[in-house]
């Protein structure tokens, strides 16, 4: 039986993560959330964490550790946190199956929350 994890992360994802906390006296990773804004609705937060906290659902990769915030976690099941780097953009990208749109700058999205009987019985049974 495997540990829960509200979301995954991708080895580029935890190697980004690996590098912020390197850089950064005291981080012990970074924290995901999200906050109303932008012309979607929503929008993701990535912020340091130096004090984990323990509501918080822990997602480690290889030493990249990601806290959820607990209001997140309805709107994060099931996403896949990314990190590109390309001409025009570097940063996360989430694969949000709740997504259910974005704006046309990609900086806003808008969220459904998961289902709360899927998110209680993966939970249970990890």
């Amino acid at each position: 039986m495997g540990r829960f994890a509200v979301i995954t992360m991708t080895e580029k994802a935890a190697d980004r993560v690996r590098e912020i906390v390197a850089t950064r006296d005291g981080a012990h990773g970074i924290r995901l959330g999200i906050k109303k804004g932008g012309c979607a609705g929503m929008e993701y937060t990535v912020d340091l964490v130096t004090e984990p906290n323990t509501k918080d659902d822990h997602i480690e990769r290889d030493g990249a550790h990601v806290y959820v915030a607990p209001e997140a976690a309805l709107f994060l099941f099931g996403t896949e946190m990314d990190f590109e780097q390309t001409t025009l953009r570097t940063g996360f990208t989430f694969r949000n199956p709740n997504q259910s749109s974005a704006c046309g700058c990609g900086e806003s999205v808008e969220l459904k929350p998961a289902d709360l009987k899927a998110l209680a019985e993966a939970r249970a049974s990890a």
